[in-house]
C-alpha cells in the first residue's frame, strides 16, 4: 500500500498545503505544535473535510482528486479512526461497541481478526463491563479495538492520548507499540508529543503553520540540526537496540546496538527484545581523552560531524558513533576552550541513569 497526499485547504491563519508519499506500512507520525494543521491533515484524509484542491490515492485506490471531480465518501474509504475523546456509547457494554465497529463485516471477520487486536490491547476481562466504568485507558483501548474490527485499508489516530494524564498514557503506551509491531496495517498518527512520536513512529512529518518543514525516517529527522526538533529542550535521538543482557542485581540492561553496549537503568527486560533508546542531548557530555574511573557507564569513540550554535549560548554537536549519530548540547565556553571542530575525534559519555527505554 503507498499513500499520496496532495492538499490544498483554506484555515484561519494559513493555508494548509502538504504533498506527500508516505511509507505504505508502520506508524507515519504527523508532527507539530497545536495549531499547525495536523488535524486538519487528517480529516482531509478521511474524508471528514472535503479539501478545496486535493488528489488523495490509497493504495492505487482514489479517495478524492478534484480536477476529476472525484470523492469517496468516509464510509467507503475503509479507515479506522481514533479520536482524542473516547466517542464510545456508554449505554452498551465493551463488546457491543466493538461488534458496533464490525457489523459491516460480519462476526466471521470480527472473529478471526479483532480477536487478536482485542487480546493484544489486553481488553478480554473488559468484554462484559459498560463503558462508562471504565478509566480513561481503558476507553481508549476499546476505541483501537472497535476501530480495528472494521478492518481498515488505513487507521488513522487524532492524538488519542492527548486526553489521558501521564499514568494513563504510560499505561496505553505500551499496547500500541504491540499494535505497531504485530499488525501489518498502516497508521498515521498524529501527536505533538515528541515522547510518544520517539517511541512509536517509523517515519516523522514535520508540520508548522500549513506546511511541511521536511519528511523522512523518524531516526533521521530527529538527528538534523537544521530543524527545529534539534533546538527544543528535550533534543535528542533514538537507536533501535536490542537487549543482551540483563543484571538484576543492579537493574542494568545492556543494549546491543553498532558492536557496542549501552548500560541501561531500567525494569525487568527479556533478552533479544528489541528497545527503542532516547538519548537527549543535554544527557551528553564529551572530553578528548578516554575517561577512566568514572561513574559515568557508558563511554564511546566519536567523530563530530556537525557543529550548530543555538540559543543560549549553547552548542549543538553532532556525533557519529559508527552507523548511528548522537546529539550533544554543551556551553559555547566549553567548545571553545576544548577547541572542538569538525571531523575530531571525541570521547561521548552518557549517564545510564538519563537514559529513556
Amino acid at each position: 500500500m503507498s499513500i499520496a497526499v496532495n492538499i490544498t485547504q483554506p484555515l484561519d491563519d494559513f493555508s494548509l498545503q502538504v504533498d506527500l508519499a508516505l511509507p505504505k506500512k508502520g506508524i507515519s507520525a504527523i508532527y507539530g505544535v497545536s495549531g499547525s494543521g495536523k488535524t486538519t491533515l487528517l480529516n482531509c484524509l478521511a474524508g471528514l473535510i472535503r479539501a478545496e484542491h486535493a488528489q488523495i490515492a490509497v493504495d492505487g485506490t482514489v479517495w478524492q482528486d478534484t480536477h476529476q471531480g472525484l470523492f469517496l465518501p468516509v464510509h467507503k474509504r475503509g479507515i479506522g479512526f481514533v479520536f482524542q475523546q473516547s466517542s464510545l456509547f456508554e449505554h452498551l457494554n465493551v463488546e457491543q461497541n466493538i461488534m458496533y465497529g464490525a457489523k459491516r463485516r460480519g462476526f466471521a471477520r470480527y472473529a478471526t481478526e479483532v480477536k487478536e487486536a482485542i487480546t493484544l490491547l489486553g481488553i478480554e476481562a473488559l468484554l462484559g463491563r459498560r463503558c462508562a466504568s471504565l478509566s480513561g485507558g481503558e476507553k481508549q483501548r476499546v476505541v483501537i479495538a472497535r476501530a480495528l474490527a472494521s478492518a481498515p485499508k488505513l487507521l488513522l489516530m487524532d492524538e488519542p492520548l492527548a486526553a489521558l494524564d501521564d499514568q494513563r498514557k504510560q499505561e496505553i503506551l505500551p499496547y500500541l507499540e504491540q499494535l505497531h509491531h504485530r499488525l501489518q496495517l498502516p497508521i498515521v498518527y498524529v501527536s505533538h508529543s515528541r515522547d510518544e512520536v520517539s517511541r512509536l513512529a517509523d517515519h516523522l512529518v514535520l508540520l508548522e503553520r500549513g506546511r511541511v518543514l521536511a519528511s523522512g525516517p523518524c531516526m533521521d529527522m530527529f538527528s538534523r540540526l537544521d530543524l527545529p526538533l534539534s533546538q527544543a529542550p528535550n533534543a535528542g535521538v533514538v537507536l533501535t537496540t536490542c537487549v543482551s543482557h540483563y543484571d538484576s542485581q543492579y537493574a542494568l540492561a545492556q543494549l546491543a546496538f553498532n558492536q557496542q553496549y549501552f548500560s541501561v537503568v531500567t525494569e525487568k527486560v527479556n533478552v533479544g527484545q528489541q528497545v527503542r533508546l532516547q538519548i537527549q542531548a543535554k544527557d551528553v557530555s564529551v572530553c578528548l581523552v578516554k575517561p577512566a574511573q568514572s561513574s559515568i557507564l557508558n563511554s564511546f569513540e566519536a567523530h563530530i560531524t556537525e557543529i550548530s550554535v543555538i540559543p543560549g549560548a549553547q552548542v549543538m554537536l553532532k556525533l557519529t558513533l559508527g552507523q548511528h549519530t548522537v546529539l550533544a548540547r554543551i556551553t559555547k565556553k566549553s567548545a571553545d576552550e576544548l577547541k572542538l571542530e569538525m571531523g575530531l575525534v571525541v570521547f561521548a559519555q552518557v549517564k545510564s541513569v538519563a537514559l529513556l527505554i
